[in-house]
């Protein structure tokens, strides 16, 4: 696989999709950075890693600080020298009919999944266009989608993750001219935690190990055709 050796950074890498993205791509040979909040669950899947033989370098910090965001890129670029993919997993959901939304709880979501996923980009846009390479992969989500259903109570993350969408298709077009790929996979129902709090009456149609097959394939060298695209995944079962 020609991910072997590239330098990975996973946001959200402590449990659900982050995680099981991050156990792949280290099996797959890929140097991992392995990034969220919680520094106990990042221990948990680096020692994972490496008891498999597998190469992770973890480091707790909020996608929505700035300050954590440069602290990061900072931390690879000085160990590794490089950043060749980043995969914004990262994300939370709030449940708050539209009446009751309160303007801190709005904030936090959009922080946290947009604005962390704009972070996370710039910074990898920095390194990567000196390299003149590099594949960046963003989890939106069918909340983001036009016309697919939508739930009562998930306005603020609808929005973020619309946002999402519309961040990866002008990163595409600007990171053309320097050979970095920027895609994103919008999924509906994954088991997943994120899952059961937002939306525990649906039935997930996918698990997160599967969907990190599918980040996988897109950051490989076979996934170079879907760069500006937003792959919709109906999982519902």
């Amino acid at each position: 696989m020609s991910i072997k050796n590239r330098v990975a950074i996973i946001t959200g890498a402590g449990r659900g999709v982050g995680r099981s993205t991050a156990l792949l791509f280290a099996q797959q040979g890929a140097q991992v950075v392995l990034f969220s909040r919680t520094g106990s669950a990042l221990t948990e899947v680096a020692a994972e890693i490496t008891a498999a033989g597998g190469s992770a370098l973890s480091i707790a910090g909020d996608v929505a600080r700035e300050e954590d965001v440069l602290k990061l890129f900072e931390q690879v670029k000085e160990q590794y020298g490089r950043v060749d993919i980043l995969v914004n997993c990262a994300g939370i959901v709030a449940i708050r009919p539209f009446l009751e939304m309160e303007t801190e709880l709005w904030d936090q979501v959009i922080a946290t999944n947009l604005r962390g996923t704009f972070l996370c980009c710039r910074e990898a846009f920095r390194i990567m266009s000196v390299q003149q390479q590099g594949v960046i992969i963003n989890l939106s989500s069918l909340s983001g989608v036009k016309g697919v259903e939508k739930f009562p109570g998930l306005s603020a993350y609808n929005v973020s993750k619309s946002g999402v969408a519309g961040l990866t298709e002008i990163l595409a077009v600007e990171g053309k001219p320097y050979n970095i790929r920027v895609s994103a996979v919008s999924p509906g129902a994954i088991a997943t935690e994120m899952l059961r709090q937002a939306a525990p009456h649906l039935k997930a149609g996918m698990t997160p190990d599967e969907l990190a097959e599918i980040l996988l394939f897109l950051a490989d060298d076979t996934g170079k055709m879907f760069s500006g695209s937003n792959i919709e995944l109906f999982t519902n079962a």
